[in-house]
């Protein structure tokens, strides 16, 4: 593989840790409850997992690893440390290599945030979803408001950089409510440190068992306009304070983006370890899709009996590729970058995008397009699946 295929971009790492406390009903991980985890057995399958990635992908630069799942803040911290390690000896790291680790408030005191400190990570990311006690018993969350404060200030305390996560659009929500939610998140943020947040609508996700419910009636959830107006106030709240959007979703201060998420939007390489991750990588000069197997014990047994746990491994055609930069590309708020989709792609942006649909596009105020970069406007990140829809051919 040439080192050429890699430019700001970045390289990045995730590991998948599948399990949780309990299942929250909005979703669509891979995650699942267990009564008992052998650490042991998971720390050797993973390192086995990685050392068989690295080996395919040894001339690359990691920028960023990322612990995700799942909860993998119940991950044994020896664990993470040694995971960290491993990344370190299989491949050059860069100088400021981010480590992030997903956290559910109640699931981690302040010693437990000082041990996953310890083994590497340096950035904390919170699941913390809801600031009124009503919403997080609907969303199925274990802690309450009280008990998310006491995680985020005493993680702000420990970690250099501190993220958490926000679910708007909930049932019953309007803009006045959401207004005092997101303006109080504000000032705690704000009082202690923390530099980034990611805010999503909630969406009913295929085989939830809150999308069940939500195909029977039990709940109505705000209608498209009252969406788009939720969606508005949070981009002008979080502009005035200093957090603009860098991608649809997620929100920071300069300096403080998730690098390792701003790879998979520009359309960087990532290996995906651990029960069914996901992965991006280029072999031999080839784009190449990978799946890892989704059930933990099957995972364990095929790296187990074979060294790895990939399920599939897909190649992707050029033009499979190109229209997966472009999806990505414009979700950022810096748009698609016209000389790396060339060079990642392999052909001019010109060939994936209908050029009439662009002009038509860019006079509505839904893109903007120059010489160096495609980018989608507010408008055009707010029904960015439809913009695709006319977009790419």
């Amino acid at each position: 593989m040439s080192s050429r295929i890699q430019g700001d971009e970045g390289f990045g790492l995730y590991v998948h840790w599948p399990f949780c406390l309990s299942k929250c009903p909005y979703c669509d991980f891979n995650s699942h409850v267990a009564e008992r985890i052998d650490q042991d057995v998971w720390r050797e399958a993973l390192l086995t997992e990685l050392g068989h990635t690295a080996a395919r992908t040894k001339d690359r630069v990691l920028t960023s690893i990322f612990f995700g799942g799942g909860t993998p803040s119940l991950m044994d911290p020896s664990t993470t440390a040694d995971i960290i390690a491993a990344a370190r000896k299989h491949w050059r790291t860069a100088n400021d290599l981010e480590i992030t680790l997903e956290a559910n408030p109640g699931t981690v005191d302040a010693d437990r945030f000082a041990a996953i400190r310890a083994a590497g990570v340096d950035r904390l990311s919170m699941g913390v979803q809801a600031l009124r006690e009503s919403d997080l018993k609907f969303l199925g969350r274990r802690h309450d408001v009280s008990e998310a404060r006491k995680a985020w200030r005493a993680a702000a305390k420990i970690f250099p950089r501190v993220s958490f996560d926000l679910i708007y659009a909930r049932p019953g929500q309007t803009l006045d409510t959401w207004r005092s939610e997101l303006g109080e998140a504000l000032r705690e943020v704000a009082d202690h440190g923390i530099t980034h947040l990611s805010l999503y609508q909630l969406t009913m996700e295929a085989g939830t068992a809150m999308n069940e419910a939500h195909a029977r009636g039990e709940f109505i959830l705000p209608d498209e306009d009252a969406g788009a107006a939720l969606f508005e106030t949070t981009q002008e709240m979080m502009e005035r304070a200093g957090y603009p959007a860098y991608e649809i979703s997620n929100h920071a201060r300069d300096g403080a983006v998730c690098r390792h998420n701003l790879t998979y939007w520009r359309g960087g390489d990532y290996a995906g370890v651990g029960p069914g991750a996901h992965g991006r990588l280029t072999i031999d000069g080839t784009p190449r899709a990978t799946r890892q197997v989704r059930a933990p014990a099957l995972w364990l047994k095929r790296v187990a009996a074979e060294g790895h746990g990939t399920q599939e491994e897909e190649t992707l055609s050029a033009h499979t590729r190109a229209q997966e930069l472009v999806m990505v590309g414009l979700r950022l708020t810096e748009g698609l970058d016209k000389a790396r989709f060339a060079r990642l792609a392999g052909l001019p942006l010109a060939n994936v995008i209908d050029a009439e649909a662009v002009v038509s596009l860019a006079a509505d105020g839904y893109l903007a397009d120059t010489p160096a970069a495609l980018t989608a406007s507010p408008k055009g990140r707010l029904t960015l699946n439809a913009v695709l829809r006319e977009l790419l051919i």
